[in-house]
């Protein structure tokens, strides 16, 4: 399904680097800017420094006149918007309103918009677009009522005002996620390895070796040794521990052993 970021009149140069960068880290690229303040907006140095490497996206976007240029291709229109309009578009969560979309649960009605019938589950040919209105001025009325819905972020009631890369960053990535329940998400990276795991004689000849450096400091009586061995005989089979880390251990053993002789 095709996705497109549309931000309508943008006055700031920082906020389309911003939105570049938003989007490629949720793996989208279609930008398309209206009417932007700055006909040069995606080669000015304050975008290109806030797209943090998102420069293809800043490549391929587009700058058209007019919104109509910016929906070809377009089928389902998704303002973001905070104040609900009295003749607009139902106002939803992103969250509730993807899943409603791709699970094909919504009304045909939905929207006054002419076409709103399109607010029916997109095709795999059609396109979803977002839109974003002016730092300034927010989305214009006649802007919002062309749309399906309203999305509203939930936000702090006593404060939610959200910066315009912000707002595209969590647009994009709720409608990410909501894709990867059509197997189009990413996985989340695993750790780095561990490391292969110590077998039972390394440790048994880590602790032996301690067993000896211990003596050695005088922290172990071999007269009565009580439970310390198996104690820590357990501590390291709780840690689980690698084979890097018995080198470890052991080489804190030989540099108490060499301190205890030393000092004799």
């Amino acid at each position: 399904m095709r996705t497109r970021f549309i931000l309508i009149q943008t006055s700031h140069a920082g906020n389309v680097g911003a939105t570049a960068r938003a989007m490629k880290t949720m793996g989208f690229d279609d930008l398309v800017l209206v009417a932007p303040r700055w006909p040069n907006v995606l080669r000015k140095e304050e975008t290109i420094q806030r797209a943090s490497g998102a420069l293809d996206v800043l490549a391929h976007a587009r700058i058209v006149a007019t919104l109509d240029e910016a929906l070809e291709g377009v089928s389902h229109l998704c303002a973001t918007a905070m104040t609900p309009r009295d003749f607009g578009p139902p106002t939803r969560t992103p969250r509730q309103h993807f899943e409603m979309l791709l699970n094909n649960e919504l009304s045909a009605l939905d929207g006054k918009a002419p076409g709103a019938d399109l607010a029916r589950k997109p095709s795999p040919e059609s396109g979803v677009a977002f839109l974003f209105g002016s730092e300034r001025f927010g989305m214009a009325n006649e802007d919002v009522y062309r749309c399906h819905v309203a999305l509203s972020i939930p936000t702090n009631p006593q404060f939610g005002s959200l910066n315009l890369g912000a707002a595209v960053q969590v647009i994009a990535y709720e409608w990410r996620q909501a894709l990867a329940t059509r197997g189009e998400g990413f996985a989340v990276q695993e750790s780095a390895p561990q490391g292969e795991r110590a077998d039972a004689a390394q440790v048994a000849g880590m602790l032996a070796h301690w067993e000896q450096a211990l003596t050695g400091i005088g922290f172990l009586d071999p007269a009565a040794p009580k439970k310390l061995m198996p104690r820590l005989n357990q501590l390291f089979n709780r840690a689980q521990l690698t084979q890097e880390e018995i080198h470890i251990l052991r080489g804190v053993a030989k540099s108490m052993l060499q301190a205890t002789q030393a000092n004799r």
